[in-house]
């Protein structure tokens, strides 16, 4: 007769709780971003943009190191500018980030742009991207990338960078946007002044929005609107008062023109280093936190540029300037929708004196009123309404 015999107890009383605890354990040993593709990781990348951020990411793996110069879409953010007769000094450069506006009127200077408060992160882009230059290389125009080895560390010690030596690892960029801290353009409190400029090889064309004052308040504008109704009604459909002559009113329309002109050339002139070693650019825009001034560059105008080099004003470290037919809009007073006044709004339309002349819709100013965001782009709709008057210019 056959005995049954129970099975012996097993030593594993939970066997699948130890299996899964083995599973977490080679789980955690894995590095779940190789498990992305590259395609989905510079998609990210291109999304950051800002160079700083992606200085940062290149110290989280060699992976991310090697991929951050494939990126095609940056942007680089300036914190403070020096001209290049300042000093390195602490003070100096205290003083001039905070007084920029102040600082502007001379225009032959030659701007330095500057990172400030970079942190030890971003030391890996720059010894990526290029080697340590010093901040006073050179007697010509430059754009340059303060760093430092210790945060610790005054002014005084700051190497520089030029956005050159920064950018040049990056193989692919086709978007480029460089924006200053502030407007070139010293200009009192209150008053409007927007511009944008096209470029090739030279100026392409350029538009100017001012205003002598600007009134947000809504009960203000009404009142305004009636006060100032009856001399809206002698307007005579947009024609320019006799008052604007000889209180000054043209003379600082004209103020506002050529500074806003040699700004954007100034502006031109040092982007030649970055569009010469970029061929793949298809966009550069340098522009400003304020949103003052913005110039453009698409992919023709970059190619024009390379083909066709450009001419130098002798005067200073800038683009020439040539010869302009100009074309002006003028309000005493202008009511946006939004309740937004201007008082004295000015829009001026520029293109270079050859190429106007070989236009055929020389009638067409659809590219003016389109130029500025909201509200501004109203007020240009607005404007173009109005009578226009034509200026010439000779070449600067």
């Amino acid at each position: 007769m056959s005995s049954l015999r129970a099975d012996p107890p097993t030593s594993k009383i939970h066997p699948e709780a130890e299996e899964t605890t083995s599973c977490l354990c080679s789980s955690s040993k894995i590095d779940h971003f190789d498990r992305l593709p590259d395609s989905l990781l510079l998609f990210v990348f291109n999304k950051i943009g800002d160079v700083k951020a992606l200085g940062r990411c290149c110290v989280v793996s060699r992976r991310f190191h090697s991929l951050v110069p494939q990126v095609d879409n940056v942007v680089v953010r300036v914190d403070c500018v020096i001209s290049d007769d300042d000093t390195s000094s602490s003070s100096s450069i205290k003083s001039h980030s905070s007084s920029s506006s102040s600082s502007s009127s001379g225009f032959s200077s030659i701007f330095r742009l500057v990172f400030g408060g970079i942190s030890k992160p971003f030391q890996a882009l720059t010894q990526l991207l290029g080697p340590k230059v010093n901040s006073r290389n050179g007697n010509g125009p430059s754009l340059s990338v303060a760093t430092d080895d210790d945060m610790e560390l005054d002014q005084a010690a700051v190497t520089h960078h030029s956005p050159t030596q920064v950018l040049k690892n990056f193989n692919e960029i086709r978007f480029l946007r460089i924006e200053l801290p502030s407007g070139e353009l010293g200009i009192d409190d209150g008053i409007l002044l927007k511009w944008r400029a096209d470029f090739g090889s030279t100026l392409d064309n350029c538009v100017i929005l001012g205003a002598a004052s600007v009134i947000t308040n809504n009960k203000i504008s009404r009142v305004m609107q009636q006060e100032n109704a009856a001399a809206a009604d002698d307007d005579d459909n947009g024609s320019i008062p006799e008052s604007f002559y000889t209180n000054g009113g043209l003379k600082l329309r004209v103020v506002w023109t050529i500074s806003s002109l040699i700004a954007a050339s100034a502006r031109h002139y040092l982007l030649q280093p970055i569009i010469a070693d970029h061929k793949t650019l298809d966009s550069l825009v340098l522009a400003d936190a304020d949103g003052q001034g913005v110039l453009c560059m698409n992919r023709e105008q970059l190619e024009e540029l390379r083909v066709k080099p450009l001419s130098a004003s002798s005067a200073s470290k800038r683009t020439l300037v040539p010869a302009l037919n100009m074309r002006l809009w003028y309000a005493p007073h202008l009511e946006l929708p939004d309740g937004v006044v201007l008082k004295g709004a000015t829009l001026v339309a520029i293109r270079p004196s050859e190429q106007a002349a070989s236009k055929k819709d020389v009638s067409d100013i659809s590219w003016v009123s389109s130029t500025f965001e909201e509200p501004y782009g109203t007020a240009a709709k607005m404007l173009v309404k109005r009578r226009t008057y034509c200026l010439e210019m000779n070449s600067f």
